[in-house]
This record gives C-alpha cells, structure tokens and sequence, in this order.
C-alpha cells in the first residue's frame, strides 16, 4: 500500500494530498467529539492506532514503488467508524515515512486515502451488512478486516494505474495488470490479517469488554470466538 517517495507525478501528489487533508480533517472532529463524551476510550484509540502501525509496517517487496503488508485498519473502524481512522492512519504513515522510510512525504496524501479511507468505509460497511444478516461476530469480524485490507490494496493499484496507464491499453490495463502482481501476496496477508484481527477483538472482549460496552458491543462470553 505505501507508495514510495517521489513515485507519484506531482499533480497526483498534490490531488491526493488535498483530498486527505479534508477526509483527516473530518475524522478529526470525529475523534474529539467521541473522547469528549467518553474520555475512558482514549485507551482503546491507543490499541487501535499500535495495531495499524504494527501490521502496516511489516512490509514485504511487491510491485516497484510499492509493497504489501497487513493495514491493520479493520480493528478500528469496528470499534470507532470509519472516520477515525483517517488521521490515525496520518499519524501511522508520517512516523513510518520519516523512521523506517516506508511510504514518503510527497505520497502521504494517497497513501492516507488508500489506507485511512478506503479501507475502512470498506471494512466498516462489511461489518454492519454482517452485524444486520445477523452472521456470527466472528465471521463478520474476519471478513470486515481481510476486505478493508483488500480494499486498500485495490485503491493503491488504481492509484498507481491512473498515475502510469498503460501504453496500449490505458488506465483499465495497467490496473489489471497492478491488481495481478498483488494478488499473489496479499491475499494471503489479507486472510491472516482477519485472523489475527479476531483474535485481537477477542483479547479484547476479555480484558476491555467495558470499554467495548460503552461502544455498543453487548457480547457474551463466546462471542467473537474462533
């Protein structure tokens, strides 16, 4: 997902960068206004933001001027909405991009939309259709955080499509072509990352469930369970 530095033509940079700066800017007011109400959960918006930047780092080599890893994004979007996860996502993507230089500056923007904003409204959206078909938690758990890491990956591959079309066959081309290459290592990333996801909802049930609780999450003992 992470773009690298100065991969981008400047007017994508720059496009995607504006569109970020409004989707954090958003997210933002969301935050503030559900710490306001419960301060208690600054807690679980900590977890949230360790577990992007921990699976987000692990990086292996994918296409030139990209890579593919787990996100990390599913977790938070269940527990704050999709909205949140923007400007945690900005915080995850400047500390990798000036540390480990994983991303960059100028690809911030894109990487942000991809991984901040895409990937969870996916998630999110798959976890409320699982939660109204009324599927098992854990299914509905798995399936959000392998779909928004998909999702991410998926606008990563548009993103660099649209920035380099192919000759012949324009952006539809290259995207097919970009979609190929990632497929064979972020599938399975993407299934262990729903796995891994659960495992850590369920972690957290048992040692946070009044945290979870205030968040709308009355579960049983069981639920959630692999």
């Amino acid at each position: 997902m992470h773009i690298m530095e100065g991969f981008l033509p400047a007017t994508h940079a720059v496009t995607w960068g504006a569109v970020a700066v409004v989707c954090v800017g958003v997210g933002l007011r969301s935050i503030n206004k559900a710490v306001k109400k419960q301060p208690e959960l600054k807690m679980l918006i900590g977890v949230a933001a360790a577990f992007t930047f921990i699976l987000s780092a692990l990086k292996l080599p994918s296409l030139t001027g990209s890579s593919s890893h787990p996100t990390g994004t599913g977790l938070g979007a269940i527990l704050f909405g999709p909205l949140a996860m923007a400007p945690i996502a900005a915080i995850v993507l400047l500390f990798q991009a000036i540390l480990l230089a994983h991303g960059g500056l100028t690809t911030l923007g894109a990487n942000i939309f991809s991984l901040g904003v895409v990937g969870p409204l996916v998630g999110y959206g798959t976890y409320r259709l699982g939660k109204k078909l009324a599927l098992p938690l854990s299914l509905t758990v798995f399936a959000a955080a392998s779909l928004a890491d998909l999702a991410t990956y998926g606008t990563t591959a548009l993103q660099l499509a649209l920035a380099f079309p192919d000759p012949l066959g324009g952006i539809s081309a290259s995207l097919f072509k970009f979609l190929g290459v990632f497929a064979v290592t972020q599938i399975p990333l993407a299934l262990g990352e729903g796995f891994l996801t659960v495992l850590i909802f369920n972690f957290m049930q048992k040692y946070s469930g009044g945290e979870l609780a205030q968040l709308g999450f009355h579960l049983t003992r069981s639920e959630g369970r692999l």
